[in-house]
């Protein structure tokens, strides 16, 4: 018994593996993401499979990781499929490949396309060293968060986007990343209209309010310059002794300049408490 999770193509048929083929053709019990879509890639890639699919979804993907545990503890193969490139990775799985583990289970992967490996790669921007970060929340709030949160990531940061929702999304990036930030904007990789947009943050924001922005969306953007948190820090201290200065209470200052940074109260609140501390051991 083994569970296997296979990549799909993101779009180009031609991308589908020799190993995938054979899997498709030789599984006992197929979990794909969306049964439909599975049936249309196999017509795609001319391959006939013989095997039992069940839909293995976000919405019923508890209720199905005990049903397809059940088959692999009874002795069958189960192959997981999402609608394009890799199980688990914003998709369906991991959770069944988590239990299967804990059960002792054979675990294989057959590896194939990633939209953010090749986003990635596609961006020109350094790949040493990146971060993804799934899909941008939909509330305006929360997605605030999501980017504050990165403020002083310095590795090249990887998200998916929703493409009614790109322009909001940038939108809330350049409060905080700034509308100078290199980023890149890849859509429909290895489809028909594949359009790859590299430009400022800004830049990309114009161009998506001038546009209808269809198909998937994978964003890239640099990371923040080495040591910008010490810097913002230093800024941050700096903003609120300008505040005091002009007769502001350290309360008062301290909220205001966390509104400025779009960083909570606490953070601006222990960049002065380290300010003290260094001014003390210089002295």
């Amino acid at each position: 018994m083994s569970l296997i999770l296979a990549g799909t193509p993101l779009g180009n048929p031609k991308d589908a593996s020799t190993r995938l083929l054979a899997a498709i053709a030789g599984a006992t019990v197929i979990a794909a993401e969306d049964s439909r879509k599975f049936h249309r890639l196999c017509k795609d890639l001319e391959v006939h499979f013989s095997g039992r699919v069940i839909s293995f979804f976000e919405g019923n993907e508890t209720e199905r990781t005990q049903e397809l545990l059940a088959l692999l503890k009874s002795g069958v193969d189960v192959l997981v499929v999402s609608d394009a490139g890799m199980p688990t990775v914003s998709d369906p799985g991991y959770r069944l490949m988590r239990d299967a583990i804990a059960a002792d289970i054979d675990v294989l992967v057959i590896p194939g396309p990633s939209a953010v490996t090749m986003a990635i790669a596609l961006s020109g921007l350094p790949t040493d060293r990146f971060v993804f970060e799934g899909f941008s929340p939909r509330a305006s709030g929360a997605r605030e968060k999501f980017f504050a949160q990165l403020r002083h990531e310095e590795r090249t940061i990887v998200w998916f986007e929703a493409p009614h929702r790109l322009a909001e999304s940038l939108a809330d990036a350049i409060e905080v990343f700034g509308s100078d930030r290199l980023a890149v904007m890849c859509r429909e990789m290895t489809k028909t209209y594949e359009e790859t947009l590299r430009a400022t943050l800004g830049e990309i924001l114009t161009w998506a309010k001038e546009n209808e922005v269809l198909g998937e969306i994978t964003m890239v953007i640099a990371g923040a310059p080495a040591d910008s948190q010490e810097i913002s820090a230093s800024g941050m201290v700096a903003r609120v002794r300008e505040f005091e200065a002009a007769g502001m209470d350290r309360k008062a200052a301290i909220a205001t300049v966390a509104e400025e940074f779009s960083v909570a109260k606490r953070d601006v609140f222990a960049a002065m408490v380290d300010a003290k501390s260094t001014s003390k051991i210089g002295t």
